[in-house]
């Protein structure tokens, strides 16, 4: 049985006047005392012994083993800096969330509703969307509050997708076990401490100028805006399907991508370059959106006819970006025109293209009467 007060000799060169010492516990905390006598030490060991009497620790209230092993559990959380307090604390706010919790799928589909509400852009909405279904898939009835980071962790792994593609559904789980602690249905966030896929970035896929004249030259008269302002003006896939003619300002020389319609929901003004403009202005006053009905389909004839079957992603905007930079050798610029960041152009972008592959991309024009031959040298 452990004794609470002992009183034990001390030795200490620096401090010669103190010759006994008391270890004990307070408040669930370590504590030491130091005395010049053994009388001033047996003293308090009886004051404190008194004090652990009249408190009921002794007695039926507080019996031995109770009191052992509230010891052993201090001794075991003491390396951690917390006290059996702690880990009650910390079990009770476990028990009341899980008692007011829901379970994955109700806490998904409010989460889509808050995103819903706060305005959040559609593809980023759908692709939330379609990936909390697949966890729902799995873990649709488990009370949210009781989802392990192992649980999480085996699941990503399972998935048997790229890293990024992995790291995509890691990122949408963080945002549900977050949302999860704001609503007081968990308490900590299983997904935020599972292990993140390494991604090695290749440089991006763009085109060559000569797949660009083989793609701009396959394009019907609805099928060319749309590709010509993805060349030349870089606007994401989603921006284009948008975009409407209202917003190509060709006496003005630019393009604006309005707030509502920008990946970053920031307005910005992309510059119409002199090639740009020439393959567009047969288009001036026409109405209504850009992208023609069927975009995707249609666009996938043009690849084909264009014989670019084996197609980058993203590859138009890619292309942009390149060509754009070493044209101007100016990030900040390209990233304002593009709506990134200049370190993310920087370090994507930089040096995959030479200045006179640059020139000769910013070249391609089309013919004032066949509107197919174009200005521009493959050599």
């Amino acid at each position: 049985m452990r004794i609470p007060f002992r009183l034990k000799r001390y030795n200490d060169s620096n401090r010669p006047a103190l010759k006994f010492v008391v270890n004990y516990r307070e408040n669930g905390q370590r504590a030491r005392r130091f005395f010049e006598t053994k009388r001033e030490g047996e003293t308090f060991v009886q004051q404190k012994t008194t004090e652990l009497q009249n408190q009921g620790r002794e007695g039926v209230e507080f019996p031995s083993w109770l009191r052992i092993m509230a010891g052993e559990c201090n001794d075991l959380l003491e390396p951690f800096g917390k006290t059996l307090r702690h880990a009650t604390d910390h079990y009770v706010a476990f028990l009341r969330a899980s008692a007011k919790s829901c379970t994955i799928s109700e806490l998904a589909a409010q989460m889509q509703a808050a995103k819903k509400a706060d305005g959040v852009s559609t593809s980023h909405f759908h692709d939330l969307k379609s990936r909390l279904k697949r966890f729902c898939a799995d873990f649709g009835e488990q009370n949210a509050a009781t989802v392990s980071t192992r649980e999480v962790d085996e699941w990503l792994r399972g998935l048997d997708l790229a890293p990024q593609g992995r790291n995509n559904y890691r990122s949408a789980l963080r945002s549900l076990f977050n949302f999860a602690i704001k609503r007081n249905y968990a308490t900590t966030n299983p997904a935020a401490n599972t292990e993140k896929a390494k991604v090695v970035t290749g440089a991006p896929g763009i085109l060559t100028g000569a797949q660009t004249l083989s793609l701009l030259n396959a394009c019907d008269s609805d099928t060319l805006p749309y590709v010509a302002i993805s060349l030349f003006a870089g606007l994401r896939a989603a921006e284009m399907e948008k975009l409407d003619w209202s917003e190509v300002d060709l006496e003005g020389g630019h393009i604006e991508v309005t707030a509502s319609k920008a990946k970053t929901a920031r307005r910005r003004l992309v510059p119409i370059s002199e090639n740009l403009a020439a393959w567009i202005q047969p288009f001036a006053g026409h109405n209504g959106p850009v992208a023609p009905a069927g975009l995707r389909k249609r666009f996938d004839a043009v690849k084909v006819a264009a014989g670019l079957s084996d197609w980058p992603p993203n590859a138009m905007r890619h292309s942009y970006a390149s060509y754009r930079l070493a044209q101007c050798q100016d990030a900040a610029r390209v990233s304002l025109e593009m709506g990134n960041s200049p370190q993310m152009v920087f370090a994507h972008y930089r040096e995959l293209v030479k200045p006179k592959d640059a020139a000769r991309y910013w070249s391609i024009a089309p013919d004032k009467d066949t509107r197919k031959v174009v200005a521009f040298s493959a050599k």
